[in-house]
């Protein structure tokens, strides 16, 4: 397959006074000096949004700012609007974007050519035009300040992210119990044998069907392209948002944990379990199939059968 000419639209920002400080807000705020640059150039069959992104820094504007590490869509660090869906610009490929879209460009495709179809939202409605046909529109990821064009300050993001604890509390008991590997010491018993002190597991055995239903949850590379798609994470800025949700639900369900009603009633309030709307475009953009509408409706349904009202 030959080289095929694109015409790339990218969303430019040099922060306040040129600087890279924070001078758009998540909702739009002040625009002054944000503007919109067009570049034309030849792809390669397979060249991705990332590689296209290289390509202009290197060839034609080496003042092109983006968010990139392992382009091998493991870290998550690239994820951005691409025709107004969030997605990881090292996996999204430029051929697989020029065709023919649905209205506003709000129905796209993946690397695989499949519809993503999201609920629409203020980020993704209007805006700047483009020919779907034609173009690429490569913008910021919604919900976040811009710090420098494709670049986002992610800060609270990750403090919602850190809000739920994301790390391992673990049971002890299920050594005392049988169910682990104990990595104790041994000591002379009364009768000559050895008994093992039960202090530390070195071990936490998992049914495979437990295994199965914490791996729907343990993908996330927290990327943010659910948050970016999240209408509610939008008009509700307090919204811990489905990246954590969907991580705080892969404790709740994980049975070495041993806090786990303690950790469902951490998101047990307005902004947290309690402020999804189910539009599902959080499941639809994960690019490793994350469901954190489905984790976030469980949470739902065990707190109730605990009786556990939301607080604020």
């Amino acid at each position: 397959m030959d080289e095929r000419n694109v015409r790339v639209k990218v969303f430019r920002y040099q922060g306040r006074n040129g600087s890279g400080g924070v001078g758009i807000s998540e909702n739009g705020g002040d625009r002054m000096g944000a503007h919109y640059d067009t570049f034309e150039f030849s792809a390669p069959p397979g060249m991705t949004v990332l590689s296209g992104l290289f390509h202009i820094q290197d060839h034609l504007d080496d003042s092109l700012a983006f968010r990139y590490s392992c382009r091998g869509a493991v870290c998550g660090s690239c994820a951005m609007l691409i025709n107004k869906v969030p997605r990881l610009a090292c996996r999204t490929q430029l051929d697989s974007l020029i065709h023919d879209h649905g209205k506003e460009g709000i129905d796209s495709a993946n690397t695989n050519r499949e519809i993503v179809t999201l609920k629409p939202y203020p980020a993704i409605k209007g805006g700047e035009s483009w020919d779907p046909s034609t173009e690429v529109l490569i913008e910021p990821l919604p919900h976040f300040p811009i710090l420098k064009d494709l670049i986002v300050d992610m800060e609270r993001f990750f403090e919602f992210y850190r809000s739920i604890r994301p790390y391992f509390d673990p049971d002890n008991k299920r050594c005392e119990e049988g169910r682990g590997i104990s990595a104790g010491d041994e000591t002379e018993g009364a009768e000559g044998g050895t008994e093992t002190s039960h202090q530390e597991c070195k071990e936490r055995l998992m049914d495979p069907e437990d295994v199965k239903e914490l791996e729907h949850y343990t993908n996330c590379i927290l990327c943010a392209a659910c948050y970016g798609s999240c209408p509610v994470s939008g008009e509700a800025p307090g919204f811990i948002g489905p990246a954590a949700l969907a991580k705080l639900y892969r404790f709740t369900i994980d049975p070495r944990e041993e806090k786990q009603n303690f950790r469902l009633e951490l998101a047990n309030r307005k902004d947290g379990w309690w402020g999804c709307e189910f539009h599902t475009n959080c499941k639809r953009v994960c690019p490793k199939g994350v469901p954190p509408n489905l984790g976030i409706g469980k949470a739902r349904q065990k707190l109730n059968r605990m009786g556990k009202q939301p607080g604020n």
